[in-house]
């Protein structure tokens, strides 16, 4: 795990840095071939100190998080990157930080971007969910009218098991994941936040019909139950529907498509044991709670996930592409009708773990890697 200098990070009001971004050599792409398809993997970024989120702008350019508590500005060429000013103090502990990052599907016209950290507060950190707007005036950068629109309510010490993924839906509406945050009866609390996921408007507003708006049964913002740790959240381009993706403890790593008002069982219920070797709950089901879609035993410590759009590799279009921190490799699975079919491994071992993947704008996609000397590298076709 990597070492934490400080447990909380500020972003220092003014200091922008412009840096020479690292230059990719052709020793940083390398060819490979699974189930037949040769691919290639390209060094795009280098020298990143845990990349968590990621995305492209418009214009071709990206937004890097780095756990810390940095947000890069890297240009489409790669060769320069611009910290950006503005962003929310975080408590940099453990697992958290800054994580997540998403450009809104209307940045083109409302510039603005969604973002997950770990929010510091009485009591310790929480996850939060916030939207910005990017400002850029020549070589600066800044995130303005920056406002939470989802947060745990309750902070707790330690540095486990924030979540966390910010999801715009089609509709509008905006999907945020939390852990459990290492006390897994929370989870089954239905007025605590923490291990659920929680549906807002893009203002932070309940949209009228969240399964419990009215506030009676559960908290209003809350969608489902029942989560242990996702880290890994997408939107079917086909049905529109959230898949998620979630750490179970020794094994029993999950994917659903968690609907309104369910409950996914966490810790009632696991395809997984404890690390001790006890068993959890009752066992891998129980009348009331949901089963996954897939599940892993033993796990591979999932990361983030991504549905394939592109053409780049068009073997691969519509796959769902897996990240895996602790087996270090990406896990391309067929869906068929909302089940998964099929799984293909690839590269394991040999770029690190990890941690978010993306679609590009020219068809290709992208992953990060969650080490000291991270970097986001590009998938495409055969050389």
């Amino acid at each position: 795990m990597r070492a934490v200098l400080s447990s909380v990070v500020a972003n220092v009001a003014g200091a922008l840095a412009l840096t020479a971004a690292t230059l990719v050599p052709a020793s940083a792409q390398t060819a490979h071939e699974a189930g037949g398809v040769t691919f290639t993997v390209t060094r795009m970024v280098a020298d990143l100190s845990y990349p968590w989120g990621f995305d492209f702008l418009p214009d071709g350019s990206l937004l890097v998080n780095e756990v810390e508590g940095r947000m890069w500005l890297v240009s489409a060429d790669g060769k320069t990157r611009i910290e950006v000013a503005g962003v929310p103090r975080v408590r940099a502990v453990g697992q958290g930080g800054l994580l997540d990052l998403v450009v809104a599907p209307d940045f083109a016209t409302s510039g603005r971007i969604y973002l997950t950290f770990s929010e510091p507060g009485p009591g310790g950190a929480g996850t939060a969910a916030a939207t910005a707007r990017l400002a850029r005036e020549g070589d600066t950068a800044r995130l303005v009218d920056v406002t939470v629109i989802a947060r745990m309510e309750k902070k707790t010490a330690g540095g486990r098991h924030f979540g966390s993924r910010v999801v715009p839906a089609p509709d509008g509406t905006v999907f945020l994941t939390l852990g459990d945050r290492g006390d897994a009866d929370r989870a089954q609390d239905p007025r605590d936040h923490a291990g659920s996921v929680l549906r807002v408007n893009a203002d932070g507003s309940i949209p009228a019909d969240n399964p419990f708006a009215d506030g009676v049964e559960a908290l209003p913002e809350i969608w489902s139950t029942g989560h242990r740790n996702i880290q890994g959240a997408a939107i079917e381009p086909s049905t529109g529907l959230l898949w998620t993706l979630e750490h179970g403890a020794r094994g029993g790593d999950e994917i659903n498509r968690p609907e309104a008002g369910k409950n996914y069982g966490w810790p009632v219920i696991s395809y997984g044991r404890h690390y001790s070797g006890l068993r959890i709950g009752v066992g891998t089901e129980a009348e009331g709670y949901e089963q996954p879609v897939h599940y892993w035993d033993p796990s591979i410590a999932p990361s983030g996930m991504a549905f394939y759009t592109g053409d780049a590799v068009p073997q691969w279009r519509g796959s769902l592409f897996v990240g895996a921190l602790k087996d270090q490799l990406i896990a391309r699975l067929e869906v068929e009708n909302g089940e998964v079919v099929s799984e293909e491994r690839l590269i394991p071992g040999e770029y690190g773990r990890i941690r978010t993947l993306r679609n590009a704008p020219d068809g290709t996609l992208w992953f990060s890697t969650d080490e000291g000397d991270g970097a986001l590298y590009r998938i495409s076709g055969a050389l």
